[in-house]
């Protein structure tokens, strides 16, 4: 199973044709896309399930009906256990971006990791989830595959949030507070955090 998330709601890709009453199964070969994708950006659709009964064909039927669009992203810890968030569009994220020509998906993480925040020393721990998001550009609808990894540094210098990326702040948090940042995030970045950070704190406050 799989989740594409279209504005914070979730498409599943699943190979049960029944996943839930409410739930409208639609087989994923003959889905028309897009006129879905708006019905979801609208708020007329809610809960889908695109079928089929062979999980390696699920992404393979959505990559033709939708242009990919590959990024590589990082969850940082520093030495003080401390994650490392930007703020960008009203919202905390972790930092990501598209992948280069001729670039590794492990070389476009640790990039684009550095160039949004100015983080120094990183090193690649393990990989961690990947999440699928579609988004618009251009006037048309692009499906964004990114590839995380848990990283980490030791380094103490000031961050330097990317500002021509749109991003506001970049900064560490500790673990009260980037509870309370994934309260004001995306769903497909809270797939990446262990559970314990989905535990509430709302009077913690983030600055």
């Amino acid at each position: 199973m799989y989740k594409v998330f279209v504005n914070d709601i979730p498409i599943i890709l699943s190979t049960e044709k029944i996943i839930g009453k409410q739930y409208k199964t639609i087989p994923i070969k003959t889905v028309k896309i897009k006129k879905l994708i708006k019905k979801l950006y609208k708020g007329e659709q809610l809960y889908i399930n695109l079928y089929h009964p062979k999980e390696e064909k699920l992404l393979k039927h959505l990559r033709k009906k939708l242009k990919l669009v590959i990024a590589g992203g990082g969850l940082v810890y520093n030495d003080k256990k401390e994650i490392l968030f930007i703020h960008r569009n009203g919202r905390w994220d972790l930092p990501k971006g598209k992948i280069e020509k001729k670039e590794g998906i492990e070389e476009c993480a640790l990039r684009e990791v550095e160039e949004e925040t100015g983080v120094k020393g990183l090193t690649i721990k393990r990989p961690l989830e990947i999440t699928y998001h579609v988004f618009k550009r251009n006037g048309k609808f692009r499906l964004k595959e990114t590839f995380w990894y848990e990283m980490h540094t030791s380094s103490t210098e000031a961050l330097v949030p990317q500002t021509k990326e749109g991003i506001k702040k970049a900064k560490w948090l500790n673990f009260e507070k980037a509870q309370k940042a994934l309260d004001k995030s995306y769903e497909n970045i809270k797939l990446i955090f262990p559970s314990t950070y989905l535990v509430k704190h709302p009077n913690d406050r983030v600055a």
